[in-house]
C-alpha cells in the first residue's frame, strides 16, 4: 500500500449553517463513498461571521443532506487564525467569503484558498445563498456540492 500524505480541507460560507455544513457533509460522504477517508485528516466547515456560533446547521440544509444519505453533524463556528495553519484547502461558496479569507489569511499560511464551485465540472462558480429562498435552492445547491466535490476529488488525483 502506498502511504500518502493526509490532506485537510475547510469549506467556509457566511454563517456556518446552510452551504458550508452541506459542503461539509456531502464531501465526507462522497469520500466515503470512494473509499478514500484515510487520505483525509479532517474535513469541516466555518462561517465567516459569527452570528450562528453554536448553532446546528439550518433543518432545510440537513433535511437535504439526509434525503441523499449524507450525515450533517456540525456546530457553526466562525474562521479563525488557527484554521489557517490547521487546514490544507480553505474552500469557500461566494467572492465575498473569497475577499473575507484572503484578507484574514495570515502571513506565512500555506493554505490554498479558492472557490469550491471552481471544481465543478460544469461550471457553476458560485454556490448562491439558499437561506431565503425556499427548498429548491438547498436542492440546487446540493447538486453544486456534489459536483464540486468529486472535482475536486478529480483535482487531488483521487480520482
Amino acid at each position: 500500500m502506498i502511504n500518502h500524505p493526509t490532506i485537510s480541507v475547510l469549506f467556509v460560507c457566511l454563517g456556518n449553517i446552510c452551504r458550508s455544513p452541506m459542503a461539509e457533509a456531502v464531501f465526507a460522504h462522497i469520500v466515503q463513498q470512494h473509499q478514500l477517508t484515510e487520505r483525509f485528516k479532517k474535513i469541516d466547515s466555518a462561517g465567516t461571521a459569527g452570528y450562528h456560533v453554536g448553532s446546528k446547521p439550518d433543518s432545510r440544509s440537513a433535511a437535504t443532506c439526509e434525503k441523499y444519505g449524507a450525515a450533517v453533524n456540525h456546530r457553526a463556528q466562525k474562521v479563525t487564525t488557527q484554521h489557517f495553519k490547521e487546514f490544507d484547502y480553505i474552500l469557500c461558496m461566494d467572492e465575498s467569503n473569497l475577499e473575507d479569507l484572503l484578507n484574514k489569511k495570515p502571513a506565512g499560511s500555506k493554505a490554498v484558498i479558492s472557490l469550491f464551485g471552481e471544481f465543478d465540472p460544469q461550471g457553476e462558480r458560485i454556490i448562491q445563498d439558499p437561506y431565503y429562498g425556499g427548498i429548491d435552492g438547498f436542492e440546487h445547491n446540493f447538486k453544486q456540492v456534489t459536483r464540486a466535490s468529486e472535482g475536486f476529488l478529480k483535482h487531488l488525483g483521487m480520482l
